[in-house]
């Protein structure tokens, strides 16, 4: 959703982190749990790597975000980032993404936000992986042109061998919409966010 925007951010000196919310171990039923974790820790771990910033999981049940965020304190865990790391920016997955893992993702940053004084709110900004179509328009539209760190987001797609056929799909979605927003913005590729906060 991000990465090229994350490799502009960091070419610029910036701090990155990136947070993780589940390991993803259904994605792979026929494989132990723990070697489903280990292997798709290590892929967002090589793509962060590509990309320059730092990776960490919260590590949720896939399909159960909501409810194990409580027991596992998530809100208080963003919460507590956010304020230690004086995070500027916030770029989270879109509540209209039809992946349910997605939206609880939105949902549960927007919650932490409502813990936080005024003053320690960050800049929100939501991306789409899985919808193919947008309605946000009544938010402002921020359009970063990544057409030097557009390779580096490939790579860093590359780097999920276990997603292959994912990837696969994804990759055209993720072509058009880099070179829909870089036309809208007169650059060769572009990632676009909708500033929700």
């Amino acid at each position: 959703g991000a990465g090229g925007t994350i490799k502009k951010f960091v070419n610029e000196k910036k701090k990155v982190s990136c947070i993780v919310f589940s390991y993803g171990e259904k994605s792979h039923p026929w494989l132990k749990e723990k070697e489903v974790q280990k292997m798709r820790a290590q892929e967002a771990f090589d793509a962060a790597d590509v990309l320059g910033c730092s990776a960490e999981f919260f590590d949720l049940q896939e399909g159960n975000f909501i409810n194990e965020s409580e027991e596992k304190e998530i809100v208080k865990k963003i919460t507590d980032m956010i304020k230690k790391k004086k995070i500027k920016k916030i770029f989270t997955h879109s509540e209209e993404d039809p992946h349910p893992d997605h939206r609880a993702v939105y949902k549960l940053t927007l919650q932490a936000l409502e813990t936080l004084k005024k003053s320690e709110v960050p800049e929100i900004y939501v991306y789409s992986v899985w919808n193919p179509v947008e309605f946000k328009t009544g938010f402002p539209a921020l359009y970063i042109d990544v057409s030097k760190t557009f390779n580096d987001k490939i790579q860093a797609l590359k780097k999920f061998p276990s997603q292959k056929l994912a990837i696969f799909t994804l990759s055209f979605m993720v072509f058009f919409r880099a070179l829909k927003h870089g036309f809208k913005i007169k650059k060769r590729f572009a990632e676009m966010f909708y500033r929700i906060k």
